[in-house]
């Protein structure tokens, strides 16, 4: 009989695990594949994006298009601070690069692994793998997780299997009046197959507006262009916030860019007149006022049509209007998209109305807890799903804790 079984051996979930028996918990870890920490493994280009430097957590939860202001109560009591000194204090510093971004300062993801796996070994969590559970009961105060080689027991059950959640545990969760909100993708990519602009692959362009055509949502950032369509911040924090009306269009849509990210109509046509008072006999083609990539401007130049031999002053009416139209509302159109495992993300899963925020527990079924992805909060790209899998899994592991040595 254990104290807890954690199912999941994720970064919610180990941290979960390690958390709760640093306080006597008698842990163990179930996960049904050969590897712990799969994502913290590959995040972040193999460097692990830990978290985020946005330490005020009115700023911190606006980067979470589900849970918003509900957040506020798992943030005043874990958040990136916390996260910070958490690891300092096991030795690992982290390092903050110029987008808020925070990695080791190895830029190693290895190191986030073998300071957790240290933690589990230092205070006992038994680790079980490749444990595929077969059923889930609750019977007398104790918790049965069937799987093929026999059962396990405990008074306490974490749920960390991140998204996608299948099978036996969910068939458990939807007998025990738990809610499940359908799970689509997060955080992936978009396809233009066979548009012109791919034959700029590579190129990225540092601030850029985009919005798609579904709905009110737009984010800003640098943009990459690939062999395949359109990715970078940008887009991914784009499809973060329009994850589920784009899956509803089955990831056929519209989207526009805005390369001048800042610029509107009107504050376009002030710097116009100003620009061509001061500079309108330079040749629109040798003159690319706007501090984008070259390759980039000739390929908009190329699209308008307008001549080589063209001056800024003399630009008449409609060649303006168009020129603003490539630049401020450039459309492009969507068709699919993708994901890398790095990058995949799940909008969906158990609903927040049926736990309760302040201690991760379920309001159905006493002494069940979740964390990470298997709850219906996501984060847009950044180092935010990493968070919220450290803070939910660290309020679980204090929960557990107080339930078993109440004061």
């Amino acid at each position: 009989m254990f104290d807890l079984i954690v199912i999941g051996g994720g970064a919610s979930g180990l941290f979960s695990a390690v958390n709760a028996a640093a306080k006597a918990v008698d842990v163990l870890v179930l996960e049904k594949s050969a590897k712990l920490l799969a994502k913290v493994k590959i995040s972040g280009g193999g460097r692990c994006n830990v978290t985020h430097h946005c330490l005020e957590v009115p700023n911190l939860i606006k980067n979470y298009p589900r849970g918003f202001d509900t957040l506020k109560t798992v943030f005043k009591q874990f958040q990136p601070k916390d996260t910070i000194q958490w690891f300092e204090s096991k030795g690992v510093s982290l390092k903050t690069e110029a987008d808020g971004r925070m990695f080791p300062v190895s830029n190693v993801s290895q190191t986030i692994i073998d300071c957790l796996l240290k933690e589990a070994t230092q205070h006992g969590v038994k680790i079980e793998m490749g444990v595929l559970v077969e059923s889930i009961t609750y019977e007398k105060e104790v918790y049965t997780v069937t799987y093929l080689g026999g059962t396990y027991q405990s008074k306490q059950l974490l749920i960390a299997t991140g998204g996608n959640l299948r099978g036996p545990i969910r068939d458990f969760l939807i007998k025990t009046n738990h809610s499940f909100i359908a799970e689509v993708p997060s955080l992936f990519t978009f396809n233009m197959p066979n548009h012109p602009i791919l034959k700029l692959m590579g190129l990225v362009v540092e601030k850029v507006k985009v919005k798609t055509n579904l709905s009110s949502y737009f984010a800003t950032g640098p943009l990459l262009i690939t062999h395949w369509g359109m990715s970078g911040p940008a887009v991914l924090k784009l499809s973060a916030w329009a994850a589920r009306e784009i899956n509803e269009q089955h990831h056929q849509f519209k989207i526009t860019v805005n390369w001048l990210g800042d610029h509107d109509d009107q504050t376009f046509k002030q710097w116009f007149q100003s620009f061509r008072s001061s500079q309108g006999s330079k040749k629109m083609s040798s003159k690319n006022p706007f501090d984008l990539p070259n390759r980039l401007w000739d390929y908009l130049l190329e699209i308008l049509q307008f001549g080589e031999a063209l001056n800024w002053a003399d630009m008449n009416k409609e060649q303006l209007k168009k020129l603003m139209t490539v630049l401020l509302n450039h459309e492009f159109e969507i068709n699919g998209k993708t994901t890398y495992k790095e990058e995949f993300v799940t909008s969906g899963g158990v609903a927040i109305d049926s736990i309760s925020l302040k201690t991760m527990e379920s309001k159905f079924v006493p002494h069940l807890y979740f964390a990470g992805e298997v709850l219906n909060i996501d984060g847009v790209t950044g180092g935010f799903n990493f968070q919220f899998a450290w803070s939910s899994g660290w309020i679980a592991a204090q929960q557990v804790h107080k339930t078993l040595f109440p004061i």
